[in-house]
């Protein structure tokens, strides 16, 4: 009876999430257990979460290392949060758009359906903050992936859910990036 009662919860957690992110998915500065991804993971009895997300973390070096991660993981959804760094070192608009879109294609090719999380980067940027954050709409789009547009928007521009680089979230800042997230996966249209 007790096997009975059990196979639910398992089988609802059989849809495997990897998150290739920066280190806005890699608890920096914080404990794994207490970034959002590791909460997500606990909260959920849907997803079942394996956290890739290395900080300092820039498009291209996700796409280089995607594939090995695919096959390591074998995942239903690939959720890709990155960019920022690129963005903050000022990258081509196009270069950061062909290393996303190479690892949408590889995550789709692998029978994965894609979250695409956008970034945003400081007003002081100017037209590039502002094309820079289009272009995950675009990329999304053109695509065909889900996308939660702005990532840190929940947090908004309050100082007190930041580290003092003021870029970081903070331990109780994670809670409401894990719920965005879990239910930007749950809006994510069913396999075809």
């Amino acid at each position: 009876m007790l096997l009975i009662l059990a196979a639910p919860g398992a089988l609802a957690r059989e849809l495997k999430v990897l998150v290739m992110g920066d280190s806005l998915s890699a608890a920096y500065g914080l404990r794994a257990e207490q970034g959002w991804v590791a909460l997500a993971d606990a909260k959920s009895a849907r997803y079942a979460f394996h956290n890739a997300s290395i900080s300092g973390e820039t498009s291209a070096g996700g796409r280089s290392r995607i594939g090995a991660e695919l096959e390591r993981v074998r995942p239903d959804i690939v959720i890709i949060e990155l960019g920022a760094n690129d963005g903050l070192r000022g990258l081509p608009l196009q270069q950061l758009g062909a290393n996303l879109g190479w690892m949408i294609g590889a995550s789709k090719a692998a029978g994965a359906r894609v979250l695409l999380v956008g970034m945003q980067l400081p007003p002081n940027f100017g037209r590039y903050a502002s094309d820079f954050e289009r272009s995950y709409l675009l990329i999304s789009q053109r695509l065909q992936t889900g996308l939660l547009p702005r990532f840190l928007a929940p947090l908004g521009t309050e100082r007190k859910w930041f580290q003092a680089d003021n870029l970081h979230p903070v331990a109780e800042a994670q809670p409401l990036l894990a719920a965005q997230v879990l239910q930007a996966l749950d809006g994510l249209p069913p396999p075809r």
